[in-house]
C-alpha cells in the first residue's frame, strides 16, 4: 500500500458512479429535458412563422430596451459592487455585518416585491420622487426605472464575485509597492486592480445575462409602454395572454440562445483569464 493511499481518507459522499448518475439525472430533469421541450417545440414551427414571431417590430424593440438596460445597469453595478465590496473588505465601522448581510437581500426578496417597494418610492408623489419631480426627473414608469430594477437584482453578482478576492489577496504586495515608492493610485492600478479584474469581469458578466432576464421587478416599476419599456421577458409574457404560444417560444428561445452563449463566452474568458 502506498504512502497515499494510506493517507488518503475515505470520500464522505458515496463513490463516484451514484454521485454522478445523482448529478446528470438532476440536470436532465430541471435544465436539460425542459431546454429540450422548448426546442422541440419551436422546431414544429415553419422557418416564415419563427422569423414572424421574432422579428415583429414590437418585440424588435423590446430587444433594444432589455439590451440597453442591461448594459446600463452592468456599468453602475460594477463600478458600484465594486465600491461596496472594497468598503466591507477594508474597512472596520458599525454595522459593517448589517451591509453585508443586506447585499444578500436581492437574492431572498421576490423581484415583484422589490419591483413595487422601488415604485412606490420613486412615483413622483413618493418618499424619493418627490424631490425628483421639481427637476423633470421621473424613474417609476420610465426607462430610468427599468434600469433602476435591473440594478437592484443584479447588484450581488458584483459584490459576492469581487468580496473573496479582495478578502483574500495578499497584503504583501501592497505593502511592497508602497516600500518601492508607489503612490496609492498605482499601487491600486497596478496591483489590486489586476488582481481583482477577472472577478470583475465575471461578476459583471453574470449582472448582465441576469438582467436580460429580468421580469417581476422591471414589470412593476418600468410601467410596460409599448414600444418604451417593454422587456423581452415581458413580451414573452404578452403573448402568453394573447394565446400565442408558439410566438412565446419562439422569443423564450431566442433569449436562451442568447443567454447560453453569452455564458459560453464568459467561460471561455475565464479560462482565458486563469491562464494568463
Amino acid at each position: 500500500m502506498s504512502a497515499f493511499s494510506f493517507f488518503k481518507r475515505p470520500p464522505v459522499l458515496p463513490g463516484f458512479v451514484p454521485s454522478f448518475g445523482f448529478a446528470v439525472l438532476y440536470l436532465s430533469l430541471i435544465i436539460l429535458i425542459p431546454l429540450a421541450a422548448l426546442l422541440l417545440y419551436v422546431s414544429d414551427m415553419s422557418w416564415a412563422q419563427y422569423w414572424r414571431a421574432i422579428s415583429d417590430a414590437r418585440v424588435l424593440q423590446s430587444y433594444k430596451v432589455t439590451i440597453q438596460g442591461a448594459l446600463y445597469s452592468t456599468v453602475i453595478v460594477s463600478v458600484m459592487g465594486f465600491w461596496w465590496a472594497w468598503m466591507i473588505t477594508r474597512y472596520d465601522f458599525p454595522g459593517r455585518r448589517i451591509l453585508d448581510a443586506l447585499m444578500d437581500l436581492p437574492f431572498a426578496l421576490p423581484t415583484a416585491v422589490a419591483g413595487i417597494t422601488l415604485s412606490a418610492l420613486f412615483v413622483s408623489n413618493g418618499w424619493l420622487g418627490q424631490f425628483l419631480e421639481p427637476y423633470g426627473i421621473k424613474i417609476s414608469y420610465a426607462f430610468p426605472g427599468l434600469v433602476l430594477a435591473m440594478v437592484f437584482t443584479s447588484i450581488p453578482f458584483i459584490v459576492r464575485s469581487v468580496q473573496p478576492v479582495l478578502e483574500d489577496l495578499d497584503e504583501g504586495y501592497e505593502e511592497a509597492a508602497n516600500t518601492l515608492g508607489a503612490t496609492r493610485w498605482q499601487t491600486f492600478s497596478k496591483v489590486v486592480f489586476p488582481a481583482v479584474l477577472p472577478a470583475l469581469i465575471s461578476g459583471s458578466s453574470q449582472a448582465f445575462i441576469r438582467s436580460l432576464g429580468e421580469f417581476g421587478a422591471v414589470i412593476m416599476i418600468a410601467g410596460n409602454i409599448p414600444f418604451e419599456t417593454e422587456v423581452t421577458s415581458l413580451m414573452i409574457f404578452v403573448r402568453l395572454q394573447e394565446f400565442e404560444t408558439g410566438a412565446a417560444t419562439a422569443i423564450a428561445s431566442v433569449v436562451l440562445v442568447t443567454s447560453l452563449a453569452l455564458l459560453f463566452l464568459l467561460h471561455m474568458l475565464q479560462a482565458r483569464l486563469a491562464r494568463r
